[in-house]
């Protein structure tokens, strides 16, 4: 079993920055495959970056540029930093992993190739 808790989610104004951090218990991180996902209320969750163990990342259109995954294997840690925040980025934030990646990285950020999810870090932005 992997178990996943996300931190670093918060409120802040529009141009602003935030670095969420997904701790993963319970099995060799250095071998999983990690993702960052969001979901609004009543939408379907989103696939925001996803990285493998090879460190290989995949973002989605709307977050290129201005988000960044990394991992950090010592400390079992996915992060994902934030820049240029804009109230579009408002959403319920998860980390997701899996015990492999999909074949094709343009999969990476598909929600149901995940098994494991934490429990979400809610991040709003203002205008």
């Amino acid at each position: 079993q992997v178990q996943l808790v996300e931190s670093g989610g918060g409120s802040v104004q529009a141009g602003g920055s935030l670095r969420l951090s997904c701790a993963a218990y319970g099995y060799i991180y250095s071998s999983l495959c990690m993702g960052w996902f969001r979901q609004v209320p009543g939408k379907e969750r989103e696939g925001v970056a996803a990285i493998d163990s090879d460190g290989r990342t995949s973002y989605a259109d709307s977050v290129k540029g201005r988000f960044t995954i990394s991992q950090d294997a010592a400390k079992n840690t996915l992060y994902l930093r934030m820049n240029s925040l804009q109230p579009e980025d408002t959403a319920m934030y998860y980390c997701a992993a899996d015990f492999r990646c999909p074949r094709y990285s343009s999969d990476y950020l598909l929600s149901y190739k995940y098994n494991y999810w934490g429990q979400g870090t809610q991040v709003t932005v203002s205008s």
